[in-house]
Parts: C-alpha cells; structure tokens; sequence
C-alpha cells in the first residue's frame, strides 16, 4: 500500500523548499478537513433520515480525499468522485486511492467528467464543498448546476453545500495562516482575493504556500469565480427544483468569543467579517 509521503520528491541539497514539496499535499493540509466534513454529512444524515446512506457523490473532487473518506468510514458506503481536471484525478488515484485497501478501492469510482451534462446512477449524497461551485459565474449556469444534481439524488438523497461570505469576503485582501505538513515541517498557507468587481460579484483568488526558508509557491492554485451570497443560491436551488434549503449556521463560544464548531439550522447569521456555513438542500 502507498503511503501518504511515497511521493514526495526528495530535496537535493540547497534546494528550497517549494521547488520539492507537492502543491496538492499542501492544500489537503492547509484547506480541508474530510474527517469535519463527514463528521457534519452523517449525523445531519441520521438527523433528517431514519435509513443508512450508503452512495456519496462528490462534485469538483479534485483529489477525492473526501471521497475516500466517506468510504473508509463504513464497509456498505460507495463513493464517486466527479471533476473535469484528468490530472488531479490521477493524482488522487496515485495518492489517496492508493492507501485505501484493495478492497475500498472497488467502492471508490472517478469520473472525468463536466458536472453540469453528468447522466450517472442516483446517489443518496451529493457534496460541493470548498466553495467549489463558485466557478459558475452566471446564475443560469447555477441552476442548471443545481437542477442536474437534483436529478442525480434518489427520491430521498440530500445535497450538501458550504459557503463564505462576511465584510471582508467582497475586498481584496491577503490572509495568513500556519501549517503544518504530514511530517511536522512548517508552512505559511497565502489565500488573496484580487479584482473583485462589485458590479458582476466576480474576482480571482490565489493561493501561495510560503516555507521557513523564505522560498514561495506563488499561485500554487488560481480560481475566477463569484461570490455568491447565501439569498441568491438559496432562491437558485429553489428554481431548480429543492423543496426545503436550509442554512446551517455556526454557533458561539461564548468564553472564547469564536466558533465552536457546532453547525445547526438557522435564520439568523451574525454579521462577522468572515464567516463558513452549510447548506442542506432537500428534493
């Protein structure tokens, strides 16, 4: 079985740190949380339904690392991991497929294909998270986007989305975070928002990856999309065909002044700078 660290290149003597080190490693590090995120899908699953969900499918899958997530956590759960980039899927084939056993590997399906025209078998989940599904720049788009998705759930499935939004989500601006990799080794995760265009909500954000050595990964990843706010994909999933959309909002510490991590249904969001939430869209 390949382990998570079998492909990383060596550095060679002198070499700085971002010429050997793998943008995708990094983002898995830096960005998700497929351990959170499945925690959130099944018990708000065993919330609002009395059956097991055994099919996931994730959308803009990029590596599958959710994907392989949701098939580790149950030997009955199948996964099928959906993106239009060939090379990350073979990427998170070598990778992450790879240190799953042979046989969650059967369960585990990667589709190259466009979300938008993909005709597949019913699933009881559908996920798109990481705000992918900001890439649709126009509303139509969206729909369409929504209206498939909802034409690939069983009678019963359920969607789940995130979104971010806050004062600062529609400026252009530059935040810092810390990191660590697999190995301990420190790393400086970069997100920029560039260009934001109040006119049509668009703009193009970067990630870097900066290390101790002062060596950069300048636009280790690039995206153009729109920053949706939550009425407007709220109403889109209603035009599509959802019968009940819902917001699924983070609650307070009060002690610490900050999120505790504990998401649940709600109408009334608090006007911070920044904020994440789910969506749970239900036909």
């Amino acid at each position: 079985m390949l382990h998570k660290n079998t492909k990383r290149n060596h550095p060679e003597a002198g070499a700085p740190r971002s010429a050997s080190v793998d943008r995708h490693l990094l983002y898995q590090q830096a960005v998700q949380d497929v351990e959170t995120e499945i925690d959130f899908v099944i018990q708000t699953w065993s919330e609002l339904r009395s059956r097991h969900a055994l099919k996931l499918r994730e959308d803009f899958c990029g590596t599958a690392n959710t994907a392989c997530e949701w098939v580790r956590r149950h030997g009955d759960h199948h996964a099928v991991g959906v993106d239009l980039d060939r090379d990350v899927l073979e990427w998170g084939r070598a990778h992450n497929l790879a240190q799953l056993s042979e046989e969650q590997i059967t369960r585990i399906n990667l589709q190259n294909e466009d979300v938008l025209y993909l005709q597949a078998e019913p699933v009881d989940i559908i996920l798109a998270m990481n705000f992918s599904y900001y890439l649709f720049l126009d509303r139509g788009e969206l729909r369409r986007y929504f209206a498939n998705a909802l034409d690939s759930l069983v009678t019963d499935g359920i969607m789940f989305l995130d979104a971010y939004g806050g004062s600062d989500a529609p400026m252009d601006i530059t935040e810092l975070r810390d990191c660590e990799e697999e190995d301990g080794s420190s790393f400086t995760y970069i997100w920029e928002q560039s260009g934001f265009n109040p006119i049509d909500s668009c703009m193009t954000c970067h990630i870097h990856f900066e290390f101790p050595d002062k060596s950069r990964m300048q636009n280790a990843f690039s995206y153009r999309w729109r920053l949706w706010t939550l009425p407007e994909i709220r109403e889109t999933l209603y035009e599509a065909g959802f019968s009940q959309v819902d917001i699924y909002w983070e609650g307070t510490d009060e002690e610490k002044n900050e999120g505790n991590g504990i998401y649940m249904p709600s109408e009334i969001g608090d006007a911070d700078p920044g904020w994440v939430c789910y969506i749970v869209a239900q036909p």
